[in-house]
């Protein structure tokens, strides 16, 4: 009990943190913006404490799968930390932001071609922008787009060397899955399967979908995004981890899927008093 305290409790902390970077990292913040990230940064840190600390799963899905939530804290943590650093450049920018505002910018020209989601994405500034406003759209986004490249590969080839989920140790789907229902009817393997398709197909299409929609609302996208760098910096993180983190999603769901259909040939064989190979 003591150890499932400890750990949410860091957890929480964790979070925390990662919520108040910007405003942390950022220079000359407004005092009623630093309120309220304060406020979100504990309400989240209490729910993120009450649903590890309890036995009960409620809403986090994985959280018995380590490193599954593990190189997604760790992924958006980079990309809100590297944005806030660029963002700082505007002000008075220190050596690390210096350096992380060229090697974005090195990055985001690599991945701005044609038909690119970082392409997409600088097209959905309004026309109003200046050149530097551009560039610096072009460098978070590409920098923003490579940290979910690397964590979604990251996690493919810790499933490709069969750590995950751990060797030798249970999974339970209820706690890692508290939103999935094994009882609502149909065939788990096959639903399963027909969901971590539609995670995937969903984590493929919303890197090129979403640039769309916010060209279509510009002149909302104007009014908020360059007026504020917190604002910027979270939306252009949503735009990278999200999609991520929904096709990892949907490779867990089918390794899961996998799993039990293996299960379920090894006891088929033990009651036809088959040895499977």
């Amino acid at each position: 009990m003591l150890s499932r305290l400890t750990g949410a409790a860091v957890r929480a902390i964790l979070v925390a943190i990662l919520i108040a970077t910007p405003s942390i990292v950022l220079p000359h913040t407004h005092s009623d913006a630093n309120q309220i990230v304060a406020l979100i940064s504990i309400f989240a840190a209490i729910l993120v404490m009450i649903e590890y600390a309890s036995v009960y799963p409620s809403l986090i899905e994985f959280r018995d799968a380590p490193p599954f939530n593990r190189i997604r804290y760790v992924s958006l943590m980079l990309m809100v930390f590297l944005l806030s650093q660029i963002m700082a450049v505007s002000g008075n920018p220190s050596t690390l932001a210096e350096f992380t505002y060229a090697v974005g910018t090195v990055i985001g020209m690599a991945m701005d071609f044609p038909y690119s989601p970082v392409r997409l994405f600088v097209l959905a500034v309004p026309d109003g922008a200046t050149i530097e406003q551009i560039s610096l759209v072009r460098t978070a986004a590409g920098l923003c787009y490579l940290i979910s490249l690397v964590s979604l590969a990251v996690f493919l080839i810790i499933i490709r060397m069969g750590r995950w989920p751990s060797r030798g140790a249970s999974f339970n789907v209820w706690v890692n899955l508290p939103t999935f229902d094994p009882t609502a009817g149909g065939d788990v393997v096959d639903r399963l399967t027909r969901d971590s398709r539609l995670n995937v197909i969903l984590g493929f299409l919303l890197p090129f979908v979403i640039p769309a929609a916010m060209q279509t609302a510009s002149s909302l996208f104007d009014s908020f995004t360059f007026a504020s760098p917190q604002t910027m910096i979270w939306t252009i993180s949503a735009w990278s981890f999200l999609p991520a983190s929904l096709f990892m999603r949907g490779i867990a769901m089918a390794r899961i899927a996998a799993m039990i259909a293996e299960k379920r040939q090894f006891l088929t064989a033990q009651q036809d008093g088959l040895v499977l190979a």
